[in-house]
């Protein structure tokens, strides 16, 4: 059996990232009542070409053939993702890709869902994660959202850790 950093993990087996609805602090989800998802183009501006900063990693959303690059050092060795991200219907984005450790690699898909009353995000991990706030109106420092970065957050540490566990075939 392979071991895979927790991280990794929760990308492999849960379908998505972990550390996001803990991050926002939901305890029980938020109340989404009377909201609508987000269109394809709100999606598509809030992720393509945005990193997104977590707590040992990150993640980045090229607009450049929608690839998706990933790393994280979280609770074990780093570990990497090399995929592509897509909008399955309004307000739902994935990202495919295939994870890399010392170990072995795996696939993975992960999704999340989104929905806005006025200018309020709201944010779940499909498909059985409970809603939060992603995004504050006005944005609070501690919403998910600011963890949202225009660039490659993702490139120069990828390579690194390319070199560690080894690149993609």
């Amino acid at each position: 059996m392979l071991t895979f950093p927790k991280m990794f993990l929760a990308f492999a087996l849960a379908g998505g990232f972990a550390t996001a609805a803990s991050a926002a602090g939901s305890s029980g989800g938020a109340n989404v009542k009377a909201t609508t998802p987000l269109n394809n183009t709100e999606i598509y501006r809030l992720y393509g070409q945005n990193s997104w900063i977590w707590k040992a990693g990150a993640g980045h959303f090229s607009v450049r053939a929608r690839r998706f690059t990933a790393w994280s050092r979280e609770e074990g060795p780093p570990s990497y993702g090399v995929g592509r991200w897509f909008i399955t219907r309004p307000g739902k984005l994935c990202f495919n890709a295939r994870w890399y450790a010392q170990s072995g690699s795996a696939p993975a898909i992960t999704c999340f869902s989104h929905r806005k009353k006025g200018n309020v995000i709201y944010q779940k991990r499909e498909p059985d994660g409970q809603w939060y706030i992603f995004k504050n109106a006005p944005v609070n420092s501690s919403d998910e959202f600011t963890k949202l970065r225009y660039g490659d957050y993702v490139g120069a540490q990828l390579g690194k850790i390319q070199a560690i566990v080894g690149k993609a075939p």
